[in-house]
């Protein structure tokens, strides 16, 4: 999940050792969404006369700055579904930025592969970290031993899960509270987590708050993912706990990590 310090690692790496770095969610937002964030840009540009004259004139350009670090245009296209005036979007629209998500960050996860051969092919890199999107237990069959994904993924990588305990979920949750971002989640449980808000709280669609809806979410799809996660790991891949973690302080530290990791496995 977000927060347990799969970038601060790959980051490290890539500064400290000449690791390629290849980020899933800079992949997804630069290659596969990039035209829907901008279009969406635009079309809230076109509710200003002035803008709207300008971009249909071909005077102004709008473009996505989407960083390693930043990843704020992602998330705005994703989006919370509810009440308009607060925010929100339809559900039914939510949905479909939601599927959207899912296409690309298969794509993109895919796109691995193709990384670490360009990596080294072309900038001669020989080490290549991937910093996955926290949602790829999402996309995946978890129970499927051919997945498509997981077969890519774990044939060129070592998958390793960073296993928070329950206070990193309360650390995470209340981090969440205070800043509320869009999440992508499976369609299955989005479509019952939002029946069940619906019901619970007595609302209609269109006056849900929305950001009241996705901390209504935020402990339940931690709950939904971890147990994916510890399947990714026990079938594919290796576990770390988070504490280990927090005490990598160089790449021979994440080496050494690793090697326990593997000698554990």
């Amino acid at each position: 999940m977000s927060g347990l310090g799969k970038t601060r690692i790959s980051a490290m790496l890539r500064d400290e050792a000449s690791w390629f770095h290849y980020s899933v969610d800079f992949r997804i937002g630069t290659r596969y969404m990039n035209e829907h964030i901008v279009d969406n840009f635009k079309r809230e540009a076109m509710r200003n006369p002035f803008l709207r004259d300008l971009l249909r004139s071909d005077s102004i350009y709008i473009a996505s700055n989407i960083t390693f670090s930043n990843l704020a245009p992602l998330s705005t296209y994703l989006g919370k579904p509810g009440d308009p005036d607060r925010g929100g979007i339809p559900f039914e629209q939510y949905l479909i930025r939601q599927r959207q998500h899912r296409e690309a960050e298969i794509a993109a996860t895919r796109d691995t592969l193709h990384f670490i051969a360009k990596a080294h092919d072309i900038y001669g890199y020989d080490s290549f970290i991937c910093d996955t999107s926290g949602s790829l237990c999402e996309v995946v069959d978890t129970d499927d031993a051919d997945d498509p994904v997981m077969t890519d993924l774990a044939g060129a990588t070592l998958p390793v899960w960073i296993r928070g305990t329950d206070d990193h979920v309360e650390t995470l949750a209340r981090r969440f509270d205070r800043a509320p971002k869009p999440m992508y989640y499976s369609e299955s449980f989005l479509r019952a987590l939002w029946s069940d808000y619906l019901k619970t709280r007595g609302i209609a669609a269109d006056a849900v708050d929305p950001d009241d809806f996705i901390r209504h979410g935020f402990r339940a799809l931690m709950a939904w993912r971890l147990p994916r996660y510890e399947t990714i790991a026990r079938n594919w891949g290796v576990t770390v706990e988070a504490e280990e973690v927090a005490a990598v302080r160089d790449p021979q530290d994440f080496a050494d990590l690793i090697a326990t990791a593997l000698c554990r496995k």
